[in-house]
């Protein structure tokens, strides 16, 4: 490698090119900016002088024209004109006739709207009256000599003075005539030129003086030590690595002749440091805890580890299928054989017989040694001991029998299914006792299927969420439905992320829930016996006095008028409608459910339980206070089991409120119960209070417990509020009672509004 680079590629070269662009570059940047800022600065001045001269005309003037004094006005324009900058002084008048001019030759001349002086506000129409002092001012082309020119317009008002008995123009005309003055840039070109010519030579002086001294600076203390330090690294590359680089020019470069004499040190010991590790790799060679063997193309053993020599005892110059297994030629699938066929590395699994004479097994891996031409000269085996791993594996498939047979006679149905699809892998035997389906019949399919197809998509999500899913719907072999209880947990299957779902068959169980509940019904029917009957008395005596109204108008044979028919007719009408629909009220509600739920309206089913009760709450005295919020969502919901709920609710306020009053006859206040909704972020809140006898606080734990009950003997099943609890629950929401404002207590419910967002109807889960 030569000492000197060519001037192209050499880094002075390229840091002063790098530096010389930079520097040139910024200082052109900042003569540009300097010029054009003394340009704009000394014609910002002009023209401020120009506008001061203008006004300075308008004043000097103004006493003349208030007199109409042609004689002064033509005086003063030609005094004020001598000045040298002072090209021209114009004065127009509203038709565009030069009235006064320093030149003598422009006086009476007209011009055009389509000169420079008039179009500058003559190119609107109608012409503004005032305009900035930069949209008055123009330039105007250079003369024969060279010369530039400024002119400045300024208009002429009409002022107050100006519509007196001396002059004749209306007061509605707001310009009388307007103000032209021309002054000569030529000393101000001058000046700019002046700076404009400094600025650019100190900027040369500057961009001179900097690069020379930068190239000095890169050449005293980038150039020569960077020589320096690729003359001695060369000498490290030779093998020296006991010299010291001085470097002093600059505190980085001495950093640099320091790292370098580091990095020689380091390779110093580096060296050392791999020739211990080609000792100690030989003594690993020799003390790894694996057999090692290096074989030729002829199979016979070359080199071998002290492992191999203890395990099978070989001899120098045995071939490996002799030392391994005591053959008299290789095996039939040889890793070796096919090594030095492609180059690669291969594996196998061998079976043998240790010096001592016991079983081993062992795993062999395979590699070529190349030369350094990078042809194959012999292949290195290493084998793996795992008799121990074939004794382990034995045992497991024991213990994997064991599990399995736990597994299928596990009395729920477990299935094995996979984590994106909900692929059957897997099921144990108790899937024929439950859905009457063999598992080899459900293998492959999807789990899905054995839900009613119109709920697949809505348990799909809950199954991937890893919820528990409770009286989900099933479909039997035979067609009918079942109703089981899921429950979903991630595990591991044959190295894949799977689900692992149990269901459990709660056909049964609902069955004698139902009729739990339906008891519970026939009981609440029963306490609402005179409540109904109220309800129903209302319609009959209507019923009944429009019939007799009819009766005797037949007994005195005379017919009623149309009128008088209409009236009758419509009242038993409405009555008969009234009484049907509470009847149709009582028969819905003790019905059985389908457990089937729907998009529900929460204050629908409020009104609609509250039917039972508005007759008898207003005999018995009771004021109900409504506050129903109208935008609430719906939810997920049976209607015909969450009625129950406020069905028990009233009937207990309205208890709670009679044994008040059977208690304290003296209290003042009110019976009331007070129904409320309202949408708290996503949760639907119902608050159910009353003005009642309460809840004691040392109760208040138990009163959802079934059969618990406050009321006498005989008076009540201590079912309501557990049976409400429940199918509160079910629908996952919650159930608490809390002091009330008016005395009693406030049962609160709460139910997630995002229940109902899919609309999908489903089973309860």
């Amino acid at each position: 490698m030569k000492d000197t680079q060519p001037p192209r590629t050499s880094l002075i070269t390229s840091l002063i090119l790098a530096v010389g662009i930079t520097l040139l570059v910024c200082i052109a940047a900042w003569a540009f900016f300097s010029i054009r800022y003394q340009k704009q600065r000394m014609m910002g001045e002009i023209l401020m002088q120009t506008e001061r001269l203008s006004n300075t005309i308008k004043l000097g003037t103004h006493y003349a024209m208030m007199l109409n004094s042609g004689e002064d006005i033509d005086r003063i324009i030609r005094n004020i004109s001598r000045q040298k900058e002072i090209e021209f002084i114009r004065i127009y008048n509203k038709e565009g006739l030069v009235r006064f001019s320093n030149r003598e030759t422009e006086i009476g001349r007209r011009t055009t709207i389509d000169s420079e002086a008039c179009r500058i506000c003559h190119h609107q129409d109608p012409p503004p009256t005032e305009l900035p002092l930069n949209t008055r001012v123009r330039m105007l082309p250079t003369d024969a000599s060279g010369r530039r020119m400024m002119g400045l317009i300024s208009p002429i008002m009409n002022e107050a003075g100006c519509t007196g008995s001396c002059h004749v123009h209306p007061s509605d005309i707001r310009v009388l005539g307007l103000l032209d003055v021309v002054v000569s840039l030529n000393e101000t070109d001058a000046e700019i030129g002046v700076v404009q010519n400094g600025i650019i030579g100190l900027a040369v002086l500057i961009f001179l003086f900097t690069s020379v001294m930068i190239g000095l600076f890169i050449l005293r203390f980038v150039n020569q030590p960077i020589k320096k330090l690729i003359h001695e690294t060369r000498r490290i590359a030779k093998g020296d690595y006991s010299h010291t680089i001085d470097a002093e020019e600059s505190y980085e470069m001495e950093q640099l002749a320091e790292a370098i004499t580091d990095m020689a040190r380091q390779i110093a010991g580096k060296q050392d440091e791999l020739n211990k590790q080609k000792d100690r790799f030989r003594q690993l060679f020799e003390q790894v805890p694996c057999a090692i063997t290096v074989q030729d193309r002829n199979y016979r053993l070359i080199e071998y580890n002290q492992e191999f020599e203890d395990t099978f005892a070989p001899k120098p110059g045995d071939f490996c299928y002799y030392a391994y297994k005591g053959r008299t030629e290789k095996c039939e699938n040889c890793p070796v054989e096919k090594t030095f066929q492609d180059g690669g590395t291969h594996y196998s699994e061998e079976a043998g017989l240790t010096k001592a004479g016991e079983p081993a097994h062992w795993i062999v891996r395979t590699s070529p040694i190349r030369d350094e031409r990078g042809e194959i000269v012999a292949a290195m085996e290493m084998c793996l001991d795992i008799t121990h791993s074939r004794l382990l594996e034995d045992q497991l498939k024991e213990a994997e029998k064991k599990y399995y047979d736990i597994f299928n006679n596990i009395p729920n149905p477990v299935f094995v299914l996979d984590e994106e699809t909900l692929e059957i892998l897997d099921c144990n035997q108790s899937v024929v006792a439950v859905y009457g389906l063999e598992p080899k019949e459900l293998l492959t399919t999807s789990f899905l299927a054995l839900f009613l197809e119109e709920e697949r998509a809505s348990y799909a999500a809950q199954i991937h969420r890893g919820r528990v899913i409770n009286q989900a719907r099933h479909r039997h072999k035979d067609g009918r439905t079942i109703y089981v209880t899921i429950r979903v947990s991630p595990s591991k299957y044959r190295n894949r992320d799977v689900l692992l779902v149990t269901t459990g068959d709660i056909t049964k169980r609902l069955e004698a829930e139902q009729q739990l509940i339906q008891a519970s019904k026939m009981a609440t029917l029963g306490e609402m016996a005179s409540g109904v009957a109220h309800e129903l008395n209302q319609p009959l005596a209507v019923i009944k006095t429009a019939g007799s109204i009819l009766m005797k108008k037949l007994k005195k044979s005379v017919l009623a008028d149309d009128e008088t028919l209409r009236n009758v007719s419509g009242k038993i009408d409405a009555n008969v409608d009234r009484a049907s629909n509470i009847i149709e009220h009582m028969r819905q509600f003790s019905r059985k459910y389908d457990a089937r739920r729907e998009r529900t309206q929460i204050n629908a089913v409020i009104e609609k339980a509250f039917e039972m009760f508005d007759q008898q709450f207003k005999v018995r005295g009771i004021t109900t206070e409504w506050d129903l919020d109208p935008a609430l969502p719906a939810i997920m919901a049976e209607p015909n089991r969450l009625e129950q709920v406020f069905v028990n609710l009233f009937i207990n306020a309205r208890d709670a409120i009679e044994e008040r009053w059977e208690l304290h006859d003296d209290d003042k206040n009110g019976k009331t119960i007070r129904i409320v909704t309202y949408q708290d972020d996503d949760t639907i809140v119902v608050e159910i209070c009353d003005s009642g006898i309460g809840i004691p606080p040392a109760i208040a734990g138990k009163i959802f417990e079934p059969f618990f009950t406050t009321k006498d003997v005989g008076k009540g099943t201590g079912l309501g509020l557990s049976i409400s609890y429940g199918i509160v629950s079910e629908l996952g929401g919650e159930i608490f009672v809390k002091p009330s404002t008016e005395g009693g207590a406030c049962f609160v419910m709460r139910f997630s509004s995002k229940a109902g967002q899919n609309g999908t109807n489903n089973s309860a889960g």
